[in-house]
């Protein structure tokens, strides 16, 4: 272990020992600034960046960073995500995109082997599964743009937090356990979370001084460190030759310096619906989400709730969130590559159309519709056009990523997803700085004809749906989740939980999830099968997948009406979540 550990120019530091219990709170309202994460190290690296005076994006990206020590299976500076930002000052909502693009060495064959698709696991665990990482390049970008503090000052308490350590957790170990296989594969991963090759026990102290090290040169180098220095070296060393344990073998990459010096992070307009009075913006391509919850919500608009039997106003959620999928799975991918039809897709009148096929009986798979007919682009002739993917499921995404967000006292807010893709990313962390890189590639299809297929400087579409929602001009509500693809349900049944079936948003979020992605079974928590509940969705037909799964660790913002602001995380998936407002006086 330790020649392994040191050949890979690593420091380690595993300690078995008592670490400080500190009581998680999923709920807080305050009159402050307010933040939700999953990870109580992560809020109060928030908290603290706050009452020092900085803004909620300061704020975000110092959680953010702390999440990559806590969490560093879900997220990190080896990943990417999408940021939406609600600026006070000039009451508009803008984006970031920092997702991860492929290396100019890739083709739509990069993960096909003698014509047909590599198996999906092994494409995971290996170099080739690495996409340029734009997470540091996204956090400059918000940092410069719209913060009031630099990396130095946003980046101290999360190497803080990587010098001192974080104690593992029962689900840490466990998820860890699960993917032990993966890990073992490399041996600075198993020198950093494996003993002996397993999973570290709940209870041990993790350290990662390595990671501290990659912030600090960050904090004093600015973006160009990461992208340009040392670790950017690093990190292609890694991809091309990955850093194998003795006896193992898995793919390389084909990274270059220039494909990280060349990264670039790309500020967009939101995508913005209405919802029954609200304004809802989401993240435009490649993210699928907020086009697909936007969808749905259209579709859901025209029916009237109220005095609605439960089990028929879920059955409706469900149909309409199937809808949606059918043509996100058909339609949408990077729109430098694809020409998506976004305007039908929103269109009122396109969702009215869809609204239609929803009968009194689960449909199981729709075919997708013809949203070019509702672009109403009068450049372009409306003609139909056949939708380019069957139905059924898509590529498998990772339901491993993390959600967090955060207001000030000013009133920006900042709603952000961010990923490393699967639990683990493609399990090499970079020798010498202690992160993981991700394993975003494998969110393209491996196969065609399909919008989303890989090709050289594509972003792979992604399900990540950071939403603010805002009423009268002014921030309503926030919400976003991990969960891959249920990424676009928990999001989208959360807000149908809080604006129709008239749950406080605690409730709205806890309320046991349903995700609906176009196949022939639901998706389900542990728990649903055989509910009053599931069996009255049973008597429209609904069918459950076997094997039932905690889908998503969501987090909100609610912006009360009387000035104070509820921060709300999960009470119970996940290890409970962690929501904090700032005293009186910050």
């Amino acid at each position: 272990m330790k020649a392994s550990a040191l050949a890979c120019g690593l420091t380690l530091s595993i300690v078995l020992a008592a670490v400080p219990a500190t009581a998680k709170t999923p709920v807080a309202t305050g009159t402050g600034g307010a933040v939700a994460t999953i990870s109580e190290q992560a809020s109060q690296s928030a908290m603290t960046i706050l009452n020092q005076g900085g803004n909620a994006i300061d704020a975000a990206v110092a959680a953010a960073a702390t999440l990559g020590v806590t969490d560093p299976f879900s997220c990190g500076i080896g990943g990417g995500g999408f940021m939406v930002i609600y600026l006070a000052k000039d009451k508009r909502v803008i984006t970031i995109d920092h997702r991860e693009t492929a290396p100019s060495s890739f083709t739509p064959h990069a993960f096909l082997e003698n014509g047909k698709p590599v198996d999906f696991e092994t494409a995971v665990a290996s170099g080739a599964a690495v996409g340029v990482p734009g997470t540091v390049r996204g956090w400059h970008e918000a940092l410069t743009r719209y913060g009031s503090m630099d990396f130095k000052r946003v980046l101290a308490p999360a190497i803080s937090v990587a010098d001192k350590g974080y104690k593992v957790t029962e689900i840490f170990s466990h998820l860890t356990a699960e993917n032990e296989r993966k890990f073992q594969l490399y041996a600075p991963t198993s020198a950093l979370y494996l003993r002996n090759g397993k999973a570290v026990q709940p209870g041990a102290l993790i350290r990662n001084p390595d990671m501290a090290k990659a912030y600090r040169e960050i904090a004093a180098g600015g973006v160009k460190a990461f992208y340009e220095g040392p670790i950017a070296r690093a990190i292609v060393d890694a991809v091309n030759k990955p850093p194998l344990a003795p006896g193992k073998t898995a793919r390389p990459g084909r990274m270059s310096m220039a494909d990280l010096a060349n990264y670039e992070a790309r500020i967009r307009q939101p995508l913005r619906s209405t919802y029954r009075g609200y304004e809802i913006y989401g993240m435009p391509l490649p993210s699928s989400g907020g086009a697909t919850v936007a969808e749905a919500l259209n579709i859901l608009e025209g029916f009237d709730f109220k005095g609605m039997p439960r089990a028929q106003a879920e059955h409706t959620y469900l149909e309409a969130s199937r809808l949606a999928f059918a043509d996100r799975n058909a339609y949408l991918a990077d729109p430098e590559y694809v020409d998506a039809p976004i305007a039908g897709i929103l269109s009122k009148e396109y969702a009215a159309q869809r609204r239609t096929l929803i009968g009194k009986q689960a449909a199981h798979t729709v075919s997708a519709g013809d949203p070019y007919a509702y672009q109403n682009d009068q450049s372009v002739p409306l003609r139909p056009r056949r939708a380019t993917h069957v139905p059924g499921r898509p590529q498998p995404e990772s339901a491993h990523t993390t959600h967090l967000t955060v207001s000030d006292k000013d009133g920006n807010v900042v709603s952000y997803t961010f990923t490393i893709e699967s639990w683990g990313g493609s399990g090499i962390v970079v020798p010498g700085y202690g992160f993981l890189l991700n394993n975003e590639m494998t969110d393209f299809d491996f196969s065609g004809p399909h919008p989303n297929v890989p090709e050289a400087g594509k972003r792979p579409r992604s399900s990540m749906a950071p939403t603010i929602a805002l009423k009268d001009g002014k921030p309503a509500f926030t919400i976003g989740s991990p969960g891959g693809s249920t990424i676009i349900t928990t999001v989208l049944q959360t807000i149908f939980n809080h604006l129709d079936l008239g749950m406080p948003m605690d409730q709205a979020l806890n309320a046991p999830r349903l995700s609906e992605r176009n196949g022939e079974a639901t998706s389900i928590e542990p728990g649903f099968p055989g509910s009053k509940q599931a069996r009255a969705l049973e008597a429209y037909g609904h069918r459950w997948e076997a094997a039932p799964e905690e889908i998503g660790a969501a987090n909100a913002l609610v912006f009360n009406p009387d000035g104070t602001v509820t921060a709300v995380s999960e009470a119970k998936r996940h290890g409970i979540g962690a929501a904090l407002v700032q005293r009186k006086g910050h």
